[in-house]
């Protein structure tokens, strides 16, 4: 088991001028930092800083578990001081500007242009317009071809790095992959290039992708428009990598685990214990990206993570501990885990906090059993309101399953279930929809009791976005208007008494399409939208449609093109030079099933379904030639 690390702290100097903002402004706890557990080290250990930047709010930024690990691995290295930073609120940025403040750091109040190396997570398209005002109030020229010698490096990572290129104008260079040990090779080729001198911008960019593995700068490609419409990557005239290989952590079970999170003195979104049980799914729903780029399927043993999970509570004090995966029914010790994490923490009046559980999981024994699961809202995800989409889908749930789940989970103890579903799926038609509603409504009708005013269950409905490497990133995404009315159908027929019904917005989903499958011609689209004012775009009490459309408009750029039409599988894609690993004659043969409403079985010893990885230990087939 990893050793905690160390936590240094010093006395840092008042700023009265940066405090005299904070008065001014709502919610002044999210800039102030000094977090239980925060690294900040002195100044004379330093050689290398490190921006790690989260491009949304504290509420948000503070709960990714990704960035805790990269937290802890880049302050483990010596000489290097690695600080956050997140995204200011409109009040914040505007009381900046007018004190003509930087955008700092949390541990030492480092302007972005002080440090060495600035380091986005990308967990979500919208948050494009929160990278621009990152690096505008922290003093870094917006684009790539402005920045000079003396500029930090501009890197970013995360599942939106999966299609880099409508924010390759914005960013030096992009990581492909899990960054838990990358991550750390850069920092230390960066600052052993620093103090030796290091060479030009351009020298250095051209290291980093040739020496680490997943470092793809978009400087060092060409493109050429193709047939079917957009701009693809079609090499590199100095012999960069091509294409750029996902990194994938091979030995997941000793990767590391965040000992010491830091407890926020800002409200967020999940303030908790985080165990990250297992990486990858083996289920392979057709739509889903994360359960693709995150293959293989792999798990930590079942003491490191009891192990873990006591240091943090030690280290922090949190009342509450939530599993993190994909796929959390899919841990092969997942009985044994929970039965020993309750014996623990239930006499210490410590909650555990259950995710979404396969229905065919057996639930009865875990409300019995176990003292210290919250049951405050059950979660499962359908995804499709009938057994015919579920199948185009991939999901191997039938409502018989979903029915005799809910009831099971009701005469258990759960309060409320949590239905969560998508419209505007592949071969989707009305009846479908219709499906929903019956389904949530009989749902919601099989808890006998409970609290007079409270709806049994919650139907939220999101809105499909077809997603690079996936086998539906060919088909077409219903235009806002089309999604508007699917929405309105399904809330018609949903029982309001006993249903809660949430629907996302159709214009956001549009404009993550837009960008899931956007091309280096939508760098000026969203430089246009920020001059514009737009900002919190991923929050509805900011986003503006309007500056987004006003913004296509003036560029010239129709959005339906890169969200709505249906791709040409022979063409190129402005994703193609990425290689995850898994192989496009799978992403087509997945195609063709979903057409013939047929289900792949989950991947398993014995059971592999062919997608070319190789290196999960179940894999039988080769991959084939593309």
């Amino acid at each position: 088991m990893q050793q905690a690390t160390r936590r240094w702290s010093f006395k840092l100097k008042p700023n009265p001028e940066f405090e005299s903002v904070l008065s001014a402004v709502e919610g002044p706890g999210q800039y102030v930092g000094g977090e239980p557990n925060a690294i900040v080290k002195p100044p004379e250990e330093v050689d290398f800083r490190v921006a790690l930047a989260f491009p949304d709010l504290y509420t948000i930024g503070m709960s990714n578990y990704g960035a805790r690990i990269l937290y802890e691995v880049a302050n483990r290295l010596p000489g290097v001081a690695c600080e956050r930073v997140f995204a200011p609120r409109p009040d914040m940025e505007a009381k900046l500007r007018e004190k003509s403040l930087p955008l700092r750091t949390l541990e030492t109040g480092a302007p972005l242009n002080a440090c060495d190396l600035v380091g986005f997570t990308l967990n979500y398209e919208l948050g494009a317009t929160n990278i621009l005002t990152m690096l505008d109030l922290g003093g870094i020229p917006l684009t790539r071809f402005e920045r000079g010698e003396g500029a930090p490096l501009v890197i970013a990572g995360g599942h939106v790095a999966f299609n880099p290129e409508p924010l390759s104008d914005f960013f030096d260079a992009f990581f492909i992959g899990e960054g838990d040990e990358a991550f750390g090779e850069i920092v230390l080729l960066l600052r052993a290039l620093k103090a030796n001198g290091g060479g030009s911008r351009a020298e250095i960019l051209q290291l980093l992708a040739r020496q680490i593995p997943g470092v793809y700068v978009p400087a060092l490609y060409e493109t050429e428009e193709t047939a079917d419409g957009c701009l693809a990557v079609c090499g590199s005239p100095c012999g960069a990598p091509y294409p750029v290989k996902r990194r994938i952590v091979a030995d997941f079970q000793n990767s590391p685990i965040p000992l010491a999170p830091l407890v926020p003195v800002f409200e967020t979104v999940h303030e908790r214990i985080t165990l990250e049980i297992m990486r990858g799914c083996p289920n392979g729903c057709r739509f889903c990206q994360a359960g693709m780029i995150c293959r293989p399927q792999r798990e930590k043993g079942v003491d490191i993570l009891f192990d873990a999970a006591k240091t943090c509570y030690r280290n922090t004090g949190y009342d509450e501990v939530g599993l993190l995966s994909l796929s959390s029914s899919d841990y092969s010790r997942f009985d044994e885990l929970v039965e020993k994490l309750d014996a623990f923490f239930a006499p210490q009046a410590v909650s555990l906090s259950l995710p979404s559980l396969r229905v065919d999981h057996a639930l009865s024994g875990i409300p019995k059993r176990f003292k210290s699961v919250k049951k405050s809202g059950f979660t499962i995800a359908p995804e499709a309101g009938s057994d015919r989409l579920r199948a185009v889908i991939n999901k191997h749930v039938t409502n018989d399953n979903l029915l005799a789940a809910a009831a099971e989970a009701y005469a258990q103890g759960w309060q409320g279930i949590k239905l969560y579903f998508m419209c505007g799926l592949p071969t989707e038609t009305e009846d479908d929809l219709r499906e929903i509603a019956r389904l949530a409504n009989a749902v919601a009708s099989l808890r006998k009791k409970g609290g007079k005013h409270k709806p049994a269950a919650t139907l939220s409905l999101s809105n499909f976005v077809p997603k690079p490497h996936t086998p539906f990133q060919w088909e077409t995404m219903s235009a806002p208007n089309e999604l508007a009315e699917k929405q309105r159908l399904v809330a018609g027929l949903v029982n309001r008494k006993s249903v809660s019904y949430k629907a996302h917005d159709p214009f956001t989903s549009h404009l993550e399409g837009v960008f899931s499958r956007g091309d280096r011609r939508l760098g000026k689209v969203i430089l246009a939208a920020w001059q514009k004012g737009a900002r919190l775009d991923g929050w509805s009490d900011h986003f503006k449609p309007e500056l987004w459309k006003a913004a296509f408009a003036e560029c010239g750029i129709d959005s339906a093109h890169f969200a709505c039409r249906r791709r040409d599988p022979a063409a190129p894609e402005p994703w193609s030079h990425l290689d995850t690993g898994i192989s496009r004659a799978f992403f087509l043969r997945e195609r063709e099933k979903a057409c013939g409403e047929k289900l792949t079985p989950p991947c398993a010893p014995g059971q592999c379904a062919g997608c070319g990885l190789n290196v999960c230990g179940f894999c039988e087939v080769p991959r084939e030639s593309e």
